[in-house]
């Protein structure tokens, strides 16, 4: 299964194609607004929230929506406190549905339109949702970065461990503020407290993930403060946890993302830095036409005293299409994975007639925005044994189903062109199904994720991907999952054109998370494997990568009809102790037409037979 040229040419023209027309529309004259000369002024220590929203209220409401307007910030600090802010209502992907959310800046149904922060920081105080950017049109946001001046995450130090008796000192960071209540620990901010559940060990000098820890029980009940900011946790027993290890201690609570894209279409985003968000540092939905150049989830450099960049994912994408460019990011030490661009499921419900179904969102943390339009083209899957219907349909009408017309979005009735499949019928077997015009090619190139949580990239979509030259270096779980799933997040779908070549890949797997079966991991949920008649991947090309660790585990693949892995070289090294359960550099399940060929190990040359 050699590549073909013709595929590779394509593919980048396509691209590169979309970047040149997004390119294009900065290119007009624009009209320059500096607002400084409205007042909005950096480093004044006050609050920016209502003053920043005012002005550009006035400057949006008197342009020619025809004009293209850039608008420049005076580099500097600018504070955003609640008390001012907006209050919008948004349901936001994989994120919880608690609304009103309290924003810092919304740009809502702008066109042509470029904000420039010029280095500017962002600083957030309380709950916040930084930056919202809904239904706009060719829109750049750039040189910006975000924080908060108090996260969420509790940072500590190990002090003491005391193995024997389950007793362990820690000193929290000097910027955490906490309360002791009935001898349990409250992390405590601007406006919120939580009592941590959880945790994540790093080292010390290096800022990665503590070997084989994995998440960890912290130690928040039956504790005694014993001076400021030294505290004692009776019982919190870990013989990993020598001193020095700093340990980020958080909940499980996801509000917002760092940014938050919706419908909107033809939006860039250069060199912008979030280092830190309650939820994901960047969160966009129902999108066409997306370009990141230089964006990161990123520490404040090596002498940054922190040790956690955002709550989970760094970039993610939910029911996009058109293009996702993701380019030259650097993606560390958050709390999930890099990137995951998936659509989503809905789960079949009734069968009305030959034509009409009822179909739900069914996760708690995916529900309240759209799901398809008329036109749109879909197709059905076999929630158990995850095997797509050979019948594409086409969306004749959706309409909204909900008591009143400020319930969330949940389900949907929807009749379709031509009619269904008798065996399309929830009460026969459990059924989602798939938009797949709101699907999207995707490169993601130049990239580096390093020292986080779970895994490096997550990619979903049947449509053209190219993961090239990318350096995935300590992810501690997986570096590459192709997954899908139709029982539990139900994040669609199958991948059926995807080409990973010349990326690097450090020590991955210093941990276990959920699918982490191998440094490339593909990883379809299928409860029912054994009954599965057909695959459920595709046309997946593993080409010309290097790998160096200090365990087996290379390649897992599971349900897919034309893998190849060739050309790859494999480094072995002892930075570890091995300790994965998976003792195979290649292990496949239901893998057919597959080519493995031309790959070494150390410098000789090996058949890595599954």
């Amino acid at each position: 299964m050699k590549l073909p040229t013709c595929w590779i040419r394509s593919t980048l023209i396509t691209l590169l194609a979309t970047c040149f027309y997004l390119n294009s529309i900065a290119s007009q004259v624009p009209k320059v607004v500096y607002l400084s000369d409205y007042g909005i002024l950096p480093n004044t220590g006050t609050n920016s929230s209502a003053a920043i929203n005012k002005v550009l209220q006035t400057i949006l409401g008197k342009t020619d929506k025809k004009q293209t307007l850039v608008l420049k910030f005076k580099k500097g600090r600018y504070d955003f406190y609640p008390e001012g802010a907006l209050s919008r209502t948004y349901y936001i992907s994989n994120h919880d549905q608690d609304n009103p959310k309290t924003v810092g800046i919304a740009f809502e149904n702008c066109n042509s339109l470029t904000v420039d922060g010029q280095g500017s920081d962002f600083i957030y105080h309380g709950r916040m949702l930084p930056i919202a950017l809904i239904e706009n049109k060719n829109l750049t946001l750039k040189n910006i970065q975000i924080d908060f001046e108090r996260p969420q995450i509790c940072q500590v130090q190990i002090l003491k461990n005391d193995t024997i008796n389950g007793t362990i000192v820690y000193k929290t960071a000097p910027w955490v503020t906490y309360t002791i209540k009935d001898s349990v620990f409250y992390n405590t901010g601007e406006g919120w407290a939580m009592r941590p559940t959880s945790g994540i060990a790093f080292e010390e000098k290096t800022k990665r993930i503590v070997y084989n820890t994995s998440d960890i029980e912290v130690g928040t009940k039956k504790v005694t403060e014993l001076s400021p900011g030294v505290i004692q946790a009776e019982q919190w027993k870990n013989p990993k946890l020598i001193p020095g290890t700093v340990v980020a201690m958080r909940a499980g609570h996801r509000p917002s993302p760092g940014i938050f894209v919706h419908k909107g279409k033809d939006i860039r985003l250069e060199n912008i830095s979030v280092h830190y968000a309650e939820g994901m540092g960047l969160l966009a939905q129902l999108t066409e036409n997306i370009s990141l150049d230089r964006f990161q989830v990123a520490l404040r450099g090596d002498q940054d005293p922190r040790y956690f960049t955002a709550q989970a994912d760094a970039t993610h994408f939910s029911g996009c299409k058109g293009v996702i460019v993701s380019k030259n990011g650097l993606y560390e030490n958050m709390m999930d994975d890099a990137i995951n661009i998936h659509g989503t499921y809905l789960k079949i419900t009734k069968r009305l007639d030959d034509k009409t179904l009822v179909g739900r969102y069914m996760h708690d943390q995916s529900y309240g925005f759209d799901w398809g339009d008329t036109g749109d083209t879909v197709q059905f899957i076999r929630s158990g044994t995850m095997e797509l219907w050979d019948q594409k349909n086409q969306i004749q009408s959706i309409q909204i189903l909900r008591d009143k017309e400020d319930d969330p979005i949940r389900e949907f009735k929807i009749t379709f062109k031509q009619v269904l499949d008798p065996a399309i019928d929830p009460a026969k077997t459990a059924i989602g199904i798939e938009n797949l015009t709101w699907t999207p090619r995707v490169l993601f190139s130049g990239n580096t994720i390093r020292h986080n949580r779970a895994r490096g990239a997550l990619f979903s979509t049947p449509r053209k991907t190219l993961v090239e030259r990318n350096l995935f270096d300590h992810t501690s779980g997986t570096a590459i999952l192709l997954c899908g799933d139709a029982n539990g997040w139900y994040e669609t779908g199958s991948c059926h054109d995807i080409v990973i070549r010349q990326n690097t890949f450090i020590n991955a797997l210093t941990n276990m998370f959920q699918f982490t079966n191998a440094v490339i991991s593909i990883y379809p949920e299928i409860p029912d494997l054994k009954n599965q008649q057909k695959y459920f991947h595709s046309g997946i090309i593993i080409e010309d990568n290097l790998f160096e660790t200090f365990d087996k585990p290379i390649l897992y693949a599971k349900s897919v009809d034309g893998l190849v892995f060739r050309s790859n070289r494999i480094k072995t090294n002892k930075a570890y102790p091995a300790f994965h359960w998976n003792k195979k550099n290649v292990f496949f399940e239901r893998v057919t037409h597959s080519e493995i060929s031309n790959n070494t190990i150390d410098g000789k040359k090996s058949e890595l037979t599954n």
